[in-house]
């Protein structure tokens, strides 16, 4: 926490107040840690009974013995992540990423299959932090008493930061909901998040592709975005974090004995991503280092729905129908128990529907009486990959 803490605070942008409240810490606690971290780098910030990560005798060390053992403790590392990790580590005349990479194969750690042996990763990322966030589960690992365990992560879409990687027990709505509280609560709100069609988050409803999870999140003022059915390319950068999780975690493991024993080796992987692990599409900066959390503060309970003078608000039943202008409309059972709004359009009988602020649909009601049950057209956004 206080690497990722320092390195969000250095930001020419930051709102150290702001970073303060997030991260728990007093303002005397977080100046201090700032203060420590310019003196003597991240080795200020350990415990002086702790053993430093770096020992003299290391820096006399043959350089191949240097990079052989940063190797060894991350196994998936390529000749480019590990060059860059041991130039921030203060190392110096280290040599070339190819002749890195020549040195790997000489010693029997590189293979043609894995993961470091593939080229860079290219794709499309927003402009800015907390625009968009990715969100999805990977395969359930079953630890050593039988339990379940279903890693789940954001990362945000900018810039790589992971923003969670939780060992939940279920995938159910509640459980993800009170995780991704706790991750507003630290880093705000973002203005949309990308998950796939699956549970919980997608709707099994053709009527309606609005769920109680994507509807909570419209509450907050977030967009839950769905990608294209069957084309999982659209969660790019999830999907990659999970296959780096898998090499550089997941595979590394040969037991899991509870969750509790999952959620420290997820936390600690999470803070070598985050704050020491070189990111191919940044650079090989770290993500910590162009992430900034949101301006946008969750607030402390769902706010009231508002709507403007002009609407007609109607709450949704429980079956979720609504009623309007003598006739029943199916909006969606996810919307149950609240109001949403018929806007009037500049053509006399059109309608949009609103819930808040996300326009929901669209009622045209100039179409004849046999008709009635097309009238009403909810839509919902799906973005393309290169969004």
């Amino acid at each position: 926490m206080k690497k990722e803490f320092i390195l969000l605070a250095l930001q020419p942008e930051a709102n150290l107040r702001r970073l303060f409240g997030r991260y728990g810490i007093s303002a005397a606690c977080g100046y201090k840690w700032l203060r420590a971290y310019r003196e003597k780098g991240f080795a200020g910030l350990e415990p002086k009974s702790r053993r430093p990560h770096a020992h003299p005798d290391q820096t006399r060390a043959p350089m191949e013995r240097e990079i052989l053992s940063l190797r060894d403790q991350h196994p998936a590392w390529g000749g480019r992540k590990l060059k860059r990790r041991l130039e921030d580590l203060g190392v110096e005349h280290v040599p070339a990423a190819s002749t890195i990479t020549e040195i790997l194969r000489r010693n029997g750690r590189l293979s043609a299959l894995h993961p470091s042996a593939r080229g860079p990763w290219q794709g499309f990322e927003r402009a800015a932090a907390n625009d968009l966030w990715q969100m999805d589960f990977k395969g359930p690992i079953r630890t050593v008493g039988g339990q379940l365990c279903y890693p789940w992560s954001v990362l945000d879409d900018h810039s790589r930061f992971n923003l969670a990687l939780e060992a939940c027990q279920n995938q159910q709505s509640g459980t993800v909901k009170e995780r991704l509280w706790q991750v507003f609560e630290r880093y705000g709100l973002p203005n949309g998040i990308l998950c796939d069609n699956g549970s919980p988050w997608g709707s099994a409803q053709s009527a309606c592709p609005y769920t109680e999870f994507g509807v909570w999140l419209l509450r907050l003022g977030v967009e839950l975005i769905h990608g294209r059915a069957y084309h999982p390319q659209t969660q790019g950068k999830e999907e990659r974090f999970h296959r780096s999780l898998q090499a550089e975690v997941l595979s590394q493991t040969t037991a899991w004995l509870d969750l509790a024993h999952c959620q420290e080796r997820f936390d600690e992987y999470r803070n070598c991503y985050n704050t020491e692990r070189p990111h191919e599409a940044l650079q090989l900066r770290v993500p910590a280092c162009c992430y900034q959390p949101s301006l946008r503060a969750v607030p402390d309970k769902l706010p009231e729905l508002q709507y403007l003078q002009e609407d007609y608000p109607r709450l949704v039943r429980t079956k979720g129908e609504v009623k309007f202008k003598g006739h029943l409309f199916y909006v969606g059972q996810a919307f149950g128990g609240l109001y949403v709004a018929f806007r009037p359009t500049l053509s006399d009988g059109c309608f949009e529907l609103f819930f808040s602020w996300k326009k929901i649909g669209f009622l045209d009601l100039r179409r004849a009486p046999k008709d009635k049950q097309h009238r009403l057209c909810l839509t919902s956004r799906t973005p393309d990959i290169s969004e």
